[in-house]
């Protein structure tokens, strides 16, 4: 059996959980890295990333380079002695650190690999209308999420579960296999297996233009989209009402599917009800954001805001 010396790398609370199972289950952490602070907020008050938190409140060893190549923080790195590296959500490693440990370096994946690599693979599952997605941990490579895979684990996407929901089970999916691919490696029972590489289905990093709604696509795929977003960055579209053009945030819906002869993006309104005519039925808005307005239920929205006849999305 092997006598871990463990250097964990994260940033995000999808990465603490993880953190969080190797030190319950007593493995040995020698060294945590993450991000910089960073300011943040109106007031440009400093922004700890979760991980730090964490390794702070548990007394955990901490570096926080700026540049993954310097001087300093390889021979601060290379002081720890570590003999295994963990990344969970953390940025992309130079060769000189991923190659370091003497067991090598391994990375959670929230996809099922080869699908889904890249950055942003738990809303692209669902916003691409997915069935199952799961959880990978590889040995790191030279290039992005096609290392030897170690372990996986699936698990079913719910009907319309969102990407916050599927987000927070993968969460803890992921630590489980965290600790189990330590396990293995501790006791030298690692079998990995080559990852194929001729998957066509992707994660790119999210940016505000693959977030705007495509009214013109069919009502399941308007419906993916928005719950593929929600709660964040969450889905976004332009409006057209009372002749002036707004922005909005869409995050509660429901669809209706039905045949109907409205205008495609055409908002109709009632008392307490807000839905938009699309290709195969409504779209029906339970809780949305106005650009300068806080986040509402429709039925709150429509209590202090009009919406002309002639209001349709864009």
């Amino acid at each position: 059996m092997r006598d871990l010396r463990i250097v964990f790398m994260g940033t995000p609370d999808f990465a603490v959980t993880s953190l969080k199972k190797l030190v319950e289950n007593n493995f040995n952490i020698v060294g945590v890295v993450t991000a910089p602070d960073k300011k943040a907020g109106r007031g440009r008050k400093i922004n700890e990333s979760a991980i730090k938190k964490y390794a702070i409140e548990n007394k955990l060893k901490l570096l926080q380079p700026q540049n993954l190549k310097s001087e300093v923080f390889i021979s601060n790195l290379k002081a720890l002695k570590a003999n295994l590296q963990i990344v969970v959500a953390f940025r992309m490693l130079p060769k000189l650190v991923w190659e370091m440990p003497r067991y090598g370096t391994f990375n959670l994946h929230a996809s099922l690999l080869p699908d889904y690599r890249g950055a942003a693979p738990i809303h692209w599952a669902i916003i691409n209308g997915e069935k199952k997605t799961g959880v990978t941990t590889f040995f790191i490579d030279e290039k992005i999420d096609t290392g030897h895979i170690i372990l996986q684990k699936e698990i079913t996407i719910h009907k319309d579960e969102i990407v916050g929901e599927l987000h927070d089970r993968l969460m803890n999916l992921g630590a489980n296999l965290v600790t189990e691919t330590v396990q293995k490696i501790k006791n030298n029972s690692v079998i990995t297996q080559k990852q194929k590489q001729d998957s066509q289905k992707i994660a790119p990093k999210l940016f505000t233009e693959n977030c705007k709604i495509n009214w013109n696509n069919s009502i399941d795929n308007i419906y993916d989209h928005i719950r593929g977003l929600n709660p964040f960055p969450a889905a976004w579209t332009d409006m057209f009402n009372n002749n002036d053009v707004t922005s909005l945030k869409i995050y509660k819906i429901r669809k209706e599917v039905i045949n109907h002869k409205e205008a495609i993006k055409k908002i109709i309104t009632t008392k307490d009800n807000i839905k938009v005519a699309v290709n195969g039925g409504y779209i029906i808005i339970d809780e949305l954001k106005i650009s300068g307005k806080k986040k509402l239920d429709s039925k709150s929205l429509l209590n202090g805001y009009s919406f002309s006849t002639n209001a349709k999305m864009r």
